[in-house]
């Protein structure tokens, strides 16, 4: 879905006919006998169609079948190797590819993958912000880090960038607030994916939504005019101090988590609440963290101090 004229704009049917799959044993797409199923939608519907591709096999059978648009999976953009095969069996066309960013927060790799691409001759890129994978838990599917697509944003002010909110969700009750959310950072679209029967996909039916969800959540979705793609521009850089806000949130919180571990440790074993040689210890730890990262050793002193006692409340 593109942004157009203040409302959502959908411009292609996207589907993944090849899934590449963590552990084996996972469905893995139907592979080329999905192309007639997306000719038809190209025939009755007149949309656009979208495929992902993984290795130059996949962009041949693509090429052949017709399809309109390609986009490179997050597995496939964190190996140079692989991108540079996709783009060199890509050399000689000019088919529009999204790619999205690697499974690692690495702006060069994500920027990198286009620059290849671009080598290669292609004219038409975009790319899609999916999240990153990380070992701690939390409410999304993946790590947003807006940070990292607003960087990639900066360094290519020509390249459009899509938000693909169900992936970094994992689940369909954080759609909307993450698409909003893209949206108010100047992306230029969306990413996302919808099923007729979500419960019974064969791969990430949590994320999905039916198709008349998709129409309810996209009509409440509020489009702004932004100008917050120009480099130097005020209005991203407060965004990008919006996102690091929201980071620093959800470290306090995992923080936390993990005070209530410790509170219940020490009730258990009937220990003080208060230990000063912890705290001393955590004192000069932050001081020297800070004087490293070129801080104000007091200000963040002052800081944990805060942190500490409301750490001590919740035990």
């Amino acid at each position: 879905m593109d942004t157009l004229e203040g409302r959502m704009h959908l411009r292609a049917f996207r589907a993944g006919l090849w899934k590449p799959r963590t552990r084996p044993g996972s469905f893995e797409g139907v592979g080329e006998k999905g192309f007639p199923w997306l000719k038809d939608v190209q025939q009755r519907l007149g949309y656009k169609v979208m495929v992902e591709v993984g290795t130059p096999s996949h962009v041949e059978a693509a090429l052949k079948a017709g399809m309109d648009m390609l986009w490179i999976g997050a597995r496939t953009t964190t190996n140079p190797f692989d991108v540079q095969a996709i783009a060199d069996a890509l050399r000689g066309t000019d088919i529009p590819v999204f790619v999205k960013n690697p499974i690692n927060p690495d702006v060069d790799l994500w920027v990198g993958a286009v620059e290849r691409l671009s080598a290669a001759g292609i004219t038409d890129i975009s790319t899609v912000h999916r999240g990153f994978s990380y070992y701690e838990k939390s409410r999304y599917r993946n790590y947003p880090k807006w940070q990292v697509p607003i960087d990639v944003m900066q360094m290519l002010p020509d390249v459009p960038m899509y938000c693909d909110p169900s992936h970094i969700g994992g689940s369909r009750e954080y759609l909307r607030e993450i698409s909003q959310k893209a949206l108010d950072l100047g992306f230029k679209g969306l990413f996302v994916e919808s099923h007729i029967s979500p419960d019974t996909a064969k791969s990430d039916a949590l994320q999905q939504v039916t198709p008349q969800e998709l129409v309810g959540m996209l009509s409440s979705l509020v489009v702004k005019n932004s100008k917050a793609l120009n480099e130097g521009n005020i209005a991203l850089l407060r965004a990008k101090i919006d996102t690091i806000d929201d980071n620093l949130l959800d470290v306090l919180a995992e923080r936390m988590k993990v005070v209530e571990q410790i509170g219940e440790y020490k009730r258990a074993n009937k220990m003080q609440v208060f230990q000063q040689s912890r705290w001393e210890e955590v004192q000069s730890r932050v001081a020297k963290g800070a004087r490293t990262r070129g801080l104000d050793a007091d200000a963040v002193g002052e800081l944990f101090k805060i942190i500490h006692q409301a750490s001590i409340e919740r035990q």
